[in-house]
């Protein structure tokens, strides 16, 4: 096991406090309070969240005036046009505020970018275009915040824009009506952590609200929000935001949501991604449903995912899961092949693995899956990863990071090479003319050597607690299970076990092995499941491992059954 191991210590004090105050296990105590919940109060909400102290949406900088200004155009049945971005999380935030603008009786309509033909967030042609069909008001949800020419062109035009966005702003804000972004210096709502979906959903809480008073609801059924959580728990999940607060409310609603079925788009694609839909949790929307919303717009066009999540007819929505899925194996494929091409010119060039940055080039990669691929990589290899496309008239490509290595940071060092970029310390897409390719290697190589040090470049893994191997049960895992949603901020936990000795094993799709193991002692039965997942060398295999980290799972395949999910050793 080369990877560091950080052991969390907690106080022994809190964890006896919180296992007799909650009547829970000792070990559900200590992981509480390993995500810093040290009350039984804050615990108890944790375990069990509702909505009773929601943050007042009003205190989100510019939302009332936003409010104000969509409600006349609802009553004026002005044209609103919903811009969004086209990943899971602006997706879901076009079909959560178009579908409650539709049911408001608003002249509504929606749009989403192509990734590759338009790009990202909203631009002076889509402000042309918005003057073509004589739209009044344009609400962005997910992007916007940086936009401030396609804001000015539409402020000469007569056109509004209220900006909704969760990205950080630059020094100035544009020229928006409103600008609806939680991370803004002066909004004092502490919401910095939704996503897109969750500020698009804060806006139609005010809406609501706004309409109430304004008698709106008097002739028309008052909507109840709970209807839009599954689009809420889907981008909020999918955009890996921090799992806390509001977020974590409001996704364990929206989870409880997407159980009932009452989606129709989003019932057809559970089925498509074979998933038990009375079963279905994060890890389902996370490596499943998240996936194939994200194929659409990086294979052909988001704008499949928003008309799929409003579906009304079941054959439409049917076909356009099955799509869905085709387009998501197509997504898969291609991947492959470019991590295969890659895997391949590392064999031929192991030299290139020497310095602390992987950058790389081609003019046959798809530059819409490059961000996965530099994930894996960067994973794999734990350095960070920079991938470009050369197959336009300028490169386009990606990159990921790992530990504190700040990703952007090291492109603003190298802002005047750059056409365009933006991103966050772990991940950022860039455009940069070919032949300053090989210069901006050598700048961004030269900036991570000189301000990180080696440590940052070990892996390192928290490790929650160590278990007795006879402690590992279905009880157990039930009760690690309350902690769900797992994600940002609340990762699902990690143990250690020593002295384990492999009863029976076989290999599954040639790199996952299945497992049956127990302890290395006479007359000792207990048994357990596991699961080794993408292993380097399927010819050599332990039989025994004097120590494993592992996360603990109910099998969603067997009554009352767990699996461990073997992590490193």
């Amino acid at each position: 096991m080369d990877t560091l191991l950080k052991y969390f210590e907690p106080d022994q004090k809190i964890v006896t406090l919180l296992a007799k105050g909650l009547h829970c296990h000792p070990l559900l105590a200590t992981l509480l309070s390993a995500r810093g919940i040290i009350s039984i109060d804050d615990a108890r909400f944790f375990l069990n969240p509702n909505f009773e102290n929601l943050i007042d949406p009003f205190l989100i900088k510019d939302m009332k005036r936003a409010v104000e200004r969509i409600f006349t155009a609802v009553e004026n049945k002005e044209k609103i046009l919903v811009f969004g971005d086209f990943d899971a999380d602006g997706v879901t935030a076009t079909a959560l505020l178009s579908g409650f603008l539709e049911y408001c009786d608003a002249n509504v309509s929606w749009y989403i970018p192509h990734r590759i033909k338009e790009g990202y967030s909203l631009q002076i042609d889509h402000i042309q275009m918005a003057i073509d069909q004589e739209i009044d008001l344009i609400i962005t949800v997910d992007c916007g915040v940086s936009n401030h020419e396609a804001v000015q062109k539409a402020n000469l035009e007569d056109i509004d824009v209220i900006i909704t966005d969760h990205h950080e702003p630059g020094p100035t804000l544009p020229s928006a009506l409103a600008v609806i972004d939680p991370k803004r210096e002066d909004c004092k709502s502490g919401l910095d952590y939704l996503a897109g979906v969750g500020v698009a959903f804060f806006l139609v809480i005010a809406l609501r609200k706004f309409f109430r008073e304004k008698n709106y609801w008097e002739e028309l059924p008052e909507p109840n929000l709970t209807d839009y959580l599954d689009l809420f728990a889907i981008g909020t999940i999918g955009d890996m935001v921090p799992l806390i607060n509001e977020n974590r409310v409001l996704c364990v609603a929206g989870i409880k949501k997407i159980k009932q079925g009452t989606r129709l788009g989003l019932k057809c694609l559970a089925q498509s991604s074979r998933i038990d839909f009375n079963k279905i949790d994060s890890d389902d929307i996370s490596f499943k449903i998240v996936p194939r919303i994200n194929a659409a717009g990086r294979i052909s066009h988001a704008r499949i995912c928003v008309s799929q999540l409003m579906a009304t007819d079941i054959g439409n929505a049917e076909k356009t899961a099955s799509l869905l899925d085709n387009l998501n194996i197509k997504r898969q494929k291609i991947e492959l092949k470019i991590v295969q091409n890659i895997e391949h010119r590392l064999l031929k060039n192991p030299d290139l693995l020497e310095k602390k940055l992987l950058f790389l080039w081609d003019d046959n990669w798809d530059p819409s899956v490059l961000g996965i691929v530099a994930s894996k990589l960067s994973k794999k290899y734990y350095r960070p990863v920079i991938l470009l496309s050369t197959t336009y008239k300028n490169a386009i490509g990606s990159g990921r990071s790992i530990n504190n290595i700040n990703i952007y940071k090291a492109l603003v060092a190298s802002e005047a090479l750059l056409e365009k970029f933006g991103g966050h310390a772990m991940a950022c897409g860039l455009t940069i003319k070919k032949n300053n390719l090989q210069i901006l290697y050598q700048n961004l190589t030269r900036h991570i050597e000189e301000t990180y040090s080696k440590k940052d470049f070990q892996k390192s893994m928290i490790i929650d607690a160590i278990l007795d191997f006879d402690d590992i049960n279905f009880n157990l895992a039930t009760e690690i299970d309350r902690l769900r949603p797992f994600g940002m901020a609340n990762p699902e936990p990690v143990f250690i076990c020593e002295d384990v000795r492999v009863v029976s094993s076989y290999i599954i799709g040639n790199h996952h092995r299945k497992m049956i193991l127990e302890k290395p002692v006479p007359l000792c039965r207990h048994q357990v499941e596991a699961f080794h997942f993408n292993i380097s060398d399927p010819d050599d295999l332990p039989d025994y491992y004097h120590k494993i980290a592992f996360k603990l799972k109910i099998n969603k395949f067997k009554t009352n059954a767990l699996q461990i999910i073997i992590e490193d050793y």
